[in-house]
């Protein structure tokens, strides 16, 4: 894979809009664009965050720059989930499903009654839990200990090995990605549709594009970011991360995209947790 010329990393998530004042546990971006340096934006809500993503995609073909988008969220669950679910498996097709499911709108989403909905598909209870709703959701067990014998592994092996990541199927609560993971892959896919074969979704889609979605953990970081004491751990996290990935030698960011992970996906740089921290103290 060629050289990157810009990076930009994106702490996602799938709550309400957060407000005008820039706050945790919201949508935050920071990156590398050619040789301008963007601090950290703050997003309230998703679809200004959408908004940005699709001025600076324009803006990257425009220029002739290859950009690579880290999101921290799965682009995949375990496997045999894609084809349970959408007769396909192509994790891609998730991300259709979800387009196409999901209603999103800055001040509520239907992600829970969509879990729910994929539950009833599965024998037994589950896989996805955690309902924040005062109503309970029909198929959607409030706590991980009520699901059973619904046939799905708990973990992908990127999970199995990133210790202390969350796993998918958990919707809400300290941590979880599970509304992360819904709310993502379906503003990424009209991201894609609205880029048609100038995006390719790593590790996925192996092909020349301009643009290349990743996924990232940022904790791969966290002693680099404990070290900056912001108050706003999302803030440090874009900004650390964005810049060990544009500060990488070029040879050693293909070796971490270098990865055969065709239906679960992977996140990038694990294994090379150290290599990362290194580059981000250089920055």
């Amino acid at each position: 894979m060629n050289a990157f010329d810009s990076f930009v990393v994106v702490d996602w998530s799938s709550g309400n809009d957060t407000g005008p004042k820039p706050r945790k546990d919201a949508v935050w971006a920071a990156g590398q664009l050619g040789k301008q340096t963007i601090e950290p934006l703050y997003f309230r809500n998703r679809d200004r965050a959408i908004d940005w993503l699709e001025d600076t995609i324009s803006g990257e073909i425009a220029a002739n720059r290859r950009l690579l988008i880290g999101f921290d969220f799965p682009f995949g669950y375990p496997k045999g989930f894609a084809e349970h679910v959408t007769g396909s498996s192509d994790p891609l097709a998730v991300w259709a499903m979800y387009r196409d499911a999901l209603i999103d709108t800055p001040k509520t989403n239907n992600r829970f009654q969509l879990a729910g909905e994929l539950n009833a598909l599965f024998p037994g209870v589950g896989p996805f839990w955690f309902n924040g709703a005062k109503a309970d959701v029909p198929h959607l067990p409030r706590k991980g200990r009520d699901r059973r014998a619904h046939g799905q592994r708990e973990r992908r092996h990127a999970e199995e090995i990133a210790k202390g990541a969350f796993t998918c199927w958990q919707m809400g609560g300290a941590g979880a990605v599970g509304g992360q993971v819904m709310t993502g892959m379906a503003a990424l896919q009209r991201v894609r549709d609205a880029f048609p074969h100038q995006i390719a979704v790593w590790p996925f889609e192996k092909k020349p594009a301009p643009v290349h979605f990743v996924e990232i953990w940022p904790s791969l970081i966290d002693p680099v970011v404990k070290r900056s004491n912001d108050l706003i751990r999302d803030r440090a996290q874009v900004l650390l991360l964005s810049r060990a990935l544009a500060g990488l030698p070029p040879e050693r960011l293909a070796a971490m995209l270098d990865v055969t992970a065709p239906e679960e996906g992977w996140i990038l740089g694990l294994g090379h947790e150290q290599e990362l921290q290194e580059a981000a103290c250089r920055t």
